[in-house]
């Protein structure tokens, strides 16, 4: 479904895999809908792996702020 609710799951799951400090950053609200399914693949991408570099990492979170309204 897509929805905020989902978007704030999908959001959870990719913080807590990527261990961010300034999670409060990221918040569901501040995401449109319309980029629902470039979240879902940034989300499918993180959730498949074990462990990235800090440059995956920093390439991940800069995604997260061009997905943002």
């Amino acid at each position: 479904m897509k929805n905020e609710e989902r978007i704030n799951e999908m959001l959870d799951d990719i913080k807590g895999k990527l261990q961010i400090v300034n999670a409060g950053a990221i918040k569901a609200k501040d995401f449109d809908l319309e980029k629902f399914d470039d979240l879902e693949e940034v989300h499918a991408h993180v959730m498949s792996r074990n462990s990235f570099s800090v440059n995956e990492m920093d390439a991940i979170v800069s995604e997260l702020g061009q997905m943002r309204k």
